[in-house]
């Protein structure tokens, strides 16, 4: 049981990670695109990367489950809180920069459903009619917070795998 939940866990982390390190791949090609070309290029993400997405917060819940049942104090244990924490890290990167451009990017598509809901929630609270950045800035937002996520997605699957290897 404790095995299938460590490789469970693992493939919910790598999913995860694996999300963010292919935006991050793509910054060099997408930093090149002209507005029109990106504003075109940006919505094909959101039906599969919404679905992939979910593994985000189920790595979480598994890596704090998987936690309870690693001795307490024991390298594997700290090693599993170093992970938790990088985790929740890109999570709240994801809520706090990444999403609310999403909202901007989505804004002239009619969503329906799950859709509607998820990507019309807005963290941060921005009022309808507020004036707009430039969409270099928003593009750098989005950009640079995969590569950050990234990074953090990447410590993540290092931390587990290093604590489950021990």
């Amino acid at each position: 049981m404790l095995e299938m939940l460590q490789i469970i866990t693992v493939l919910l982390v790598a999913i995860a990670m694996a999300l963010s390190l292919a935006h991050a791949l793509e910054f060099p090609g997408k930093l090149r695109l002209s507005r029109e070309q990106y504003l075109t290029v940006q919505p094909i993400y959101y039906p599969g990367f919404t679905i992939g997405g979910a593994a985000e917060p189920l790595a979480i819940i598994m890596t704090a489950l998987l936690l309870f049942l690693i001795p307490a104090g024991s390298t594997p244990f700290w090693l599993t809180v170093a992970a938790l924490a990088t985790l929740v890290i890109m999570h709240a990167a994801y809520w706090l920069l990444v999403h609310p451009v999403n909202n901007f990017w989505l804004k002239d598509f009619k969503l329906k459903g799950v859709g509607q809901g998820f990507f019309g929630f807005d963290p941060l609270g921005r009022t309808e009619g507020a004036a707009e950045p430039e969409w270099t800035q928003l593009r750098d937002r989005w950009e640079y917070s995969h590569i950050i996520r990234a990074v953090f997605g990447f410590a993540g699957l290092t931390l587990l795998v290093s604590a489950l290897a021990d």
